[in-house]
């Protein structure tokens, strides 16, 4: 199952993100990617040093999803939206093409922050669109996680990566500005079938709660309350899932259990991976390739465990 944070800048979504990944991994494999500007999910896990970022090697990934897929004429007409056909290479959860680091039995991946190069001339989408190649060509099956850190506030619908997901978790803080970006993540969900759940953070009274619940509805999952072993671990100091309090631990196996149940949709993902894929060929990557890249997609192509990852 798939599965991204969301919410506004400081809401704690990277937070979340890691205690999510590290409950997560009690029950299968879980990779987590970092695909927030700031990269900090890696610290939130406890991590020392990162792999190496998969933004800095968006060529050779290209390459490599492409395979023999006989539509891809090379990695240079292959752009963030290129869905898999024939021929294309599929990965699992354990590739090992693509470096991760080993964190609290969790795999974790990262994007990569700008680079000195990149500054002024280069946006961020360039690079989290790695993430986006790797999950339109992933299978993944069950009991298998991959958690996603995204960027902050409604930024994360500047591509096609939000609907990439069978469950997005939307952090928000009981304040005005945290209910703003849930309603306006809320509305722009809504129109592509995206499934959320909000998750209340910081929360320090039952009228926070009720606050919450009051402009989130039904949609109000569950929350997490203000926690000292939380802070802690923000300072640096040891932490394991066993510290935290029996609230926030319960919240966690609330998400799991609504993660879990959520149905895997493979039909709607592979329309909606073609549905984005022409948007991006007619707004700017025919024009930029110099060819139709609509070509690219495969009629025959079947999303799903019935292909299996050579």
């Amino acid at each position: 199952m798939r599965v991204a944070f969301v919410g506004k800048g400081g809401s704690g979504k990277t937070t979340l993100s890691s205690l999510f990944a590290r409950y997560a991994a009690q029950r299968g494999p879980v990779v987590a990617v970092d695909a927030d500007i700031n990269q900090h999910l890696g610290l939130a896990l406890g991590a020392t040093a990162g792999p190496e970022p998969l933004g800095g090697m968006i060529g050779e990934i290209k390459d490599y999803l492409r395979g023999d897929n006989p539509l891809i004429r090379d990695a240079a007409a292959m752009v963030k939206t290129t869905p898999p056909g024939r021929g294309s290479r599929l990965v699992r959860l354990d590739d090992p093409f693509f470096p991760s680091s080993e964190v609290e039995g969790v795999s974790l991946m990262v994007t990569g922050p700008f680079t000195e190069d990149d500054l002024g001339v280069a946006c961020y989408h360039s690079k989290v669109g790695a993430v986006e190649l790797y999950l339109n060509h992933l299978v993944d099956g069950p009991g298998e996680y991959v958690v996603v850190d995204m960027t902050a506030g409604a930024d994360s619908f500047a591509s096609g990566l939000f609907t990439r997901f069978d469950l997005t978790f939307l952090v928000a803080e009981p304040t005005r500005q945290g209910v703003s970006v849930y309603r306006q993540y809320h509305d722009y969900a809504a129109d592509f079938d995206v499934r959320i759940a909000v998750v209340g953070n910081k929360i320090q009274s039952p009228g926070d709660v009720d606050f919450l619940r009051e402009h989130a509805g039904d949609d109000l999952l569950t929350w997490f309350e203000h926690s000292p072993a939380v802070r802690a671990m923000e300072q640096g100091r040891p932490f394991t899932l066993a510290d935290l309090e029996p609230a926030n631990h319960q919240a966690l196996g609330t998400l799991l259990a609504h993660l879990d149940a959520q149905p895997k949709d493979w039909e709607k993902f592979g329309r909606q991976t073609a549905e984005f894929h022409i948007k991006n060929a007619r707004a700017w990557a025919n024009r930029a390739t110099g060819e139709d890249l609509t070509a690219q997609i495969d009629p025959g192509f079947v999303y799903g465990p019935a292909v299996a990852a050579p």
